[in-house]
């Protein structure tokens, strides 16, 4: 099939997921970072941005400022709600080649369960909303996997599908939202090298 038939078909395919926005697809799961974060961790996250602000580094002026212990910055928040990318007795790259992909990823599109299949995948944005920075000793996840949109579309890359997702940063003592995520990726089937497409 080709023309308007062949774009129709890959395009209905997709309709699954666009049927599915407003779903939570985390089945009420909360996936909780590899590690509590920790002061020797922020400042190493410090240390390359030289970013001098003592709420970070002396836990005193912290305290004084409200807050138990030194605070993460912001933008060092996303690192701790990714769970482990592998474990002992785990295989993670399961090929020598130059490109090779892990064989899981918790930042892929691996586990969609709906639409077509896809290979390949990149991110296309990111939002937040922060209610309160984490501090020192906290564990953070993410809560809830909400799809927000879902709008298939042919790229010079591939056919497949920008998708918008929604989660919560929660704390793993008192489950406490402290930031909203929102990421948008880009999941495709690339085209074949010398198709014409």
């Amino acid at each position: 099939m080709n023309g308007a038939g062949e774009n129709a078909d890959w395009q209905a395919a997709w309709k699954p997921v666009v049927d599915a926005v407003g779903r939570d697809f985390s089945d009420g799961a909360t996936v909780f970072g590899a590690d509590p974060v920790e002061r020797g961790a922020i400042r190493r996250f410090l240390e390359p941005l030289e970013l001098d602000c003592a709420l970070h580094t002396d836990p005193a002026v912290a305290r004084a400022h409200g807050f138990t212990d030194v605070t993460m910055p912001y933008t060092g928040v996303i690192t701790w709600t990714i769970p482990p990318m592998w474990e002992p007795g785990q295989t993670l790259f399961d090929s020598a080649e130059r490109d090779a992909q892990p064989v899981n990823s918790p930042i892929n599109n691996q586990d969609m369960p709906l639409g077509p299949p896809t290979t390949g995948f990149f991110a296309t944005g990111i939002e937040l909303d922060f209610l309160r920075p984490v501090v020192a000793g906290e564990r953070v996840g993410r809560s809830g996997r909400r799809l927000v949109d879902c709008v298939p579309k042919e790229t010079s890359v591939g056919r497949g599908a920008f998708l918008t997702w929604e989660s919560d940063i929660v704390t793993e003592e008192a489950g406490e939202v402290v930031a909203r995520i929102r990421t948008s990726t880009y999941a495709y089937e690339p085209t074949p090298k010398g198709s014409g497409r």
